[in-house]
């Protein structure tokens, strides 16, 4: 594992996507979308993922510098064209017509076909919260969820975002997806060599299975809540909610229509993934939502623990502690996989390698 200053992970990241063609504009945002993910924890979105938008840009399965467009239109919603353009540039131009919206008519709800993966949802509902509002963050993605009785699956990992501002720059921040786990964990349980947990993927013969390596092959992830006796059909329904918001509300691709993103050097053409914005002014309802958000909140933290050294968490406090310690000290902690990926994307693409920081060792009795 190594170090990395924060400001070169995001030089990094746009030097590559610049390297490729990408205006300048298109490739700080993305980087921005990146470093983001990495920023407060979420791993598997950041520069994990540097690859998958690298290969989409060489094969065209994503046209970076093309630009979103309005289909249709009215006070408070909109039908977006996002026109296949990066992920970052979409939800921008989404979020920014929401929140206009909001504005003016106290909800904005926008709706986009022709997307590409945005990274964590999260990142975007929280710009709209540091502005006043309440906001949701909606994708469809390629299908590894098996619905309850279902040897295959057929939707995607379909997260859903949520954010809410409290008082003090306090937020209620929910990032989720809605299978059991995702596949990265798995992936991550496979290189270890560790058994899965119950309640996590299927087997080829759609069974419960807790071999890493046989769950990598099949890919049948479980919905949240895991077999059906534990609820998992509540989290398969969930995950067709978010289709229904998305795919089918955009008129893009859905469910197992969605090609599998891969790093195949062939393209397998447009992802064409859709995603929904909903943006809510709260001040267009009862007075003090704010204060009720943060006296919630901190209620939360008080509750006496089932464990003492383990106190009870509000939902985004890890991010925040995460955010906030990353922020103190200026760099991220990559493991050695995504910083060997780095150096051979950096050495394809002729950009000065990621930087990495030398750690002292620390020897013994050093205190």
């Amino acid at each position: 594992m190594a170090k990395v200053c924060v400001d070169e992970v995001i030089r990094f990241t746009s030097d590559c996507f610049k390297a490729l063609g990408v205006n300048a504009k298109a490739a700080c945002q993305q980087a921005e979308m990146l470093y983001q993910a990495d920023r407060i924890g979420y791993y598997s979105h950041g520069l994990h993922r540097l690859e998958y938008y690298v290969n989409d840009i060489k094969t065209g399965a994503c046209q970076p510098n093309n630009e979103p467009k309005v289909e249709k239109e009215t006070t408070s919603t909109a039908w977006v064209n996002a026109n296949n353009a990066f992920g970052s540039t979409a939800a921008h131009f989404c979020l920014d017509l929401a929140i206009e919206k909001a504005k003016n008519s106290g909800v904005g709800w926008v709706s986009a076909k022709g997307c590409n993966h945005y990274g964590i949802g999260g990142h975007w509902a929280m710009l709209a919260a540091k502005q006043g509002f309440v906001a949701f963050a909606f994708s469809n993605s390629s299908p590894l969820l098996a619905p309850t009785r279902s040897k295959k699956p057929a939707l995607g990992t379909n997260p859903i975002a949520f954010v809410a501002p409290g008082c003090n720059n306090e937020y209620f921040y929910l990032d989720f997806a809605t299978t059991a786990v995702s596949v990265g964990k798995v992936a991550l349980y496979a290189r270890k060599g560790l058994r899965l947990p119950d309640g996590w993927a299927l087997g080829p013969d759609g069974k419960v299975t807790n071999d890493a390596q046989v769950a990598m092959k099949t890919r049948s992830l479980m919905p949240l809540g895991g077999t059906e006796q534990s609820s998992g059909y509540k989290g398969y329904g969930i995950a067709a909610m978010v289709e229904i918001l998305c795919g089918m509300t955009a008129g893009s691709n859905y469910g197992h229509h969605i090609r599998s993103w891969s790093l195949s050097k062939k393209s397998s053409g447009p992802s064409n993934l859709g995603q929904t914005f909903i943006v809510m002014d709260p001040n267009q309802f009862a007075p003090g939502f704010k204060e009720r958000v943060s006296e919630s909140l901190n209620y939360w933290r008080k509750m006496e623990p089932v464990n003492p050294k383990l106190p009870v968490i509000a939902p985004g406090d890890m991010e925040r502690i995460v955010g906030e310690r990353t922020d103190r000290e200026g760099t991220i902690t990559y493991v050695k996989r995504i910083l060997d990926v780095s150096k051979k994307i950096a050495k394809e693409l002729n950009v000065e390698p990621i930087q990495e920081l030398r750690i002292e060792p620390r020897h013994k009795g050093r205190k």
